[in-house]
């Protein structure tokens, strides 16, 4: 039987890493989906005779069901947010590092911009996707970057935009109040989003691939599902 061994020249397994990146993304972008229902419902309901969730003043009236349960969607996207970056860029490290090891070249961005590239304003509208792109390039010298790559980050950047004020100033109850004054922009939001994690699914795919393919034409025993072999003694 073959008896995995560990990676040499400070090549990390990457299979599995890749698939719970992309599949994190996927679930994201359907509970996104999902969100964009709630919001569908919640306009055509149209808001109630007793006026918005946040009446000014710190009063709150009480929820109806359906915005009850808005929350609870809200919830769960906020919760497949970060299940996205913890897988994201647990793997973003691993094909990085392996990049380097197969190049032989330092990574364009210090390790720190793997976590920091995502949050410094102004910064983070280019950073994250030149890391991605570095690794590409190291990874699949002479190559051409994914076309996903940039519908990707494009996707991105408009969800995050268009999000500014709707997600990360806006309570759950002042998004539900703008469902019923003018639904339109989160629905735009939405779908950037959605978007954005399918093509971020298959930018993960691409790079782990194409990271693979060069990975077997370097290691010395092959790549088999990601994981290093060599030859049970006496089998040649």
């Amino acid at each position: 039987m073959d008896q995995p061994i560990a990676y040499p020249f400070g090549l990390r397994p990457i299979r599995l890493s890749g698939q719970l990146a992309a599949g994190a993304l996927l679930l994201a972008g359907l509970v996104w989906v999902v969100r964009g229902v709630w919001e569908i419902r919640l306009a055509l309901a149209g808001e109630p005779a007793s006026g918005p969730p946040v009446q000014g003043n710190g009063v709150h009236r009480p929820l109806n069901a359906l915005e009850d349960s808005y929350h609870f969607v809200n919830a769960a996207g906020s919760v497949g947010g970060l299940l996205c970056a913890v897988f994201f860029i647990g793997w973003l490290w691993r094909v990085r590092d392996n990049a380097k090891a197969l190049s032989g070249q330092v990574p364009k961005y210090a390790g720190f911009w793997v976590y920091a590239g995502w949050c410094v304003p102004i910064v983070n509208l280019w950073i994250p996707r030149g890391i991605v792109a570095d690794v590409f390039h190291a990874s699949a010298p002479g190559r051409k970057l994914p076309a996903s790559l940039n519908v990707w980050w494009v996707l991105w950047l408009i969800g995050m935009l268009s999000g500014v004020g709707f997600v990360y100033r806006d309570s759950t109850d002042e998004i539900i109040a703008r469902t019923y004054t003018g639904v339109g922009p989160l629905l735009v939001f939405d779908a950037a989003v959605v978007g954005s994690a399918v093509a971020g699914a298959l930018v993960v795919r691409a790079l782990t691939r194409v990271q693979l393919e060069r990975m077997r034409g370097v290691l010395p025993e092959g790549d088999k599902g990601g994981h290093v072999v060599a030859p049970s003694p006496g089998v040649s």
